[in-house]
């Protein structure tokens, strides 16, 4: 398939850039969140400056006080596969771009995935995701299973496809807690979705009792500051309880594969934007990256997801032989930040 041409982001290295900077930073660290135009500057800095780097180090700061040095673990289980319709070209799944395997997982196989995910009680949430399109009342069996098996303290959280007021509310009766729901980087563009069904799904949620997780993704090399800036403050302004950065990885096959992936240091300094523009938003749990990495880790992130099952950034069935990463692996990560604690659903914490 042939790509249309793509203009990709230069960062700014101009000296009014570097000088603002460090007025910004001075304020986050009383406390003084940057506003948009703020924040499009500090995602302008070129990701290797020494002010790039004061940034990533003040998120640090800032995201350890906040946060209280509590690390936020997070487990997602992909129960369905299919060729979506939801068409992303940067996605495995995509319809017209995937061969993978078409299976539900059973019941029983979920719940069993559960239990080994969140049996221990240190995860502050626990995902099952579906593909755009998905059977509404296979979920609803889904979600009243996993309920009845995991322990209160953690959170279950769906990552779905867009639905109404109606099926947000049956959710919620059903034990849903939380949702994570995006409207991606260029929605309708390099994807079949329409970015106004993604509010309105967002919006459902919320009215619905549910904690709305969003983040700025899928990130790759030619989205610019003020694309980023645009999706970070919808989260900021529609009051997410987590928000998150996600690099876009190429995965083979799919038509935007060549245009490649940022770098670990530059999503670095995106999620230190996302740490820093949320200071005053309130009931935030924290700031998570995916996939999870130690520089946005020391960065202002405090968050991170391990996966099992589909993943629309993998090429085999089962992301946890691929990708994904293991819950022991995301605990040594938070560890090696610094991170002291984990932080649970239901507001206690356990030692890291």
């Amino acid at each position: 398939m042939q790509l249309a041409t793509v203009d990709f982001y230069r960062p700014d290295s101009s000296e009014s850039a570097l000088v603002n900077a460090d007025t910004i930073l001075h304020d986050a660290l009383l406390g003084v969140p940057p506003g948009r135009d703020e924040c499009i500057r500090l995602l302008s800095l070129p990701e290797d400056s020494y002010e790039a780097d004061r940034l990533r180090e003040t998120a640090r700061i800032v995201s350890h006080q906040r946060f209280k040095s509590q690390g936020v673990l997070k487990a997602q289980i992909g129960i369905d596969t299919s060729h979506c319709a939801g068409a992303c070209k940067f996605c495995g799944f995509g319809d017209g771009v995937s061969d993978i395997e078409v299976r539900l997982m059973p019941i029983d196989e979920i719940v069993e995935r559960a239990i080994s995910s969140a049996g221990s009680g240190e995860l502050y949430m626990l995902l099952l995701m579906t593909m755009h399109d998905f059977r509404f009342p296979r979920l609803l069996k889904a979600v009243e299973a996993v309920r009845a098996v995991i322990p209160g303290c953690t959170q279950l959280a769906v990552n779905i496809g867009d639905i109404g007021a109606v099926q947000a509310r049956e959710l919620a009766d059903a034990g849903v807690g939380g949702a994570y729901h995006v409207r991606r980087l260029r929605e309708g563009i390099d994807t079949a979705l329409s970015p106004a069904a993604r509010v309105e799904t967002i919006q459902a949620f919320l009215d619905a009792g549910i904690q709305w997780y969003t983040c700025c993704e899928p990130i790759g090399p030619e989205h610019s500051p003020e694309e980023l800036a645009e999706e970070i403050f919808l989260g900021i302004t529609h009051g997410c309880s987590l928000h998150a950065t996600m690099h876009r990885i190429a995965v083979p096959g799919t038509p935007m594969a060549s245009r490649g992936q940022i770098s670990e240091i530059r999503l670095a300094q995106i999620t230190a934007v996302v740490a820093l523009a949320t200071i005053a938003l309130p009931g935030l749990a924290g700031i998570s990256v995916h996939e999870p990495n130690l520089p946005s880790l020391m960065a202002g992130a405090n968050a991170i997801t391990a996966e099992s099952g589909a993943n629309p950034r993998d090429t085999i069935r089962n992301t946890e032989d691929g990708r994904g990463r293991s819950i022991e692996h995301c605990k040594a990560l938070l560890r090696e930040a610094g991170y002291l604690e984990l932080l649970r659903a239901d507001g206690s914490s356990l030692p890291l």
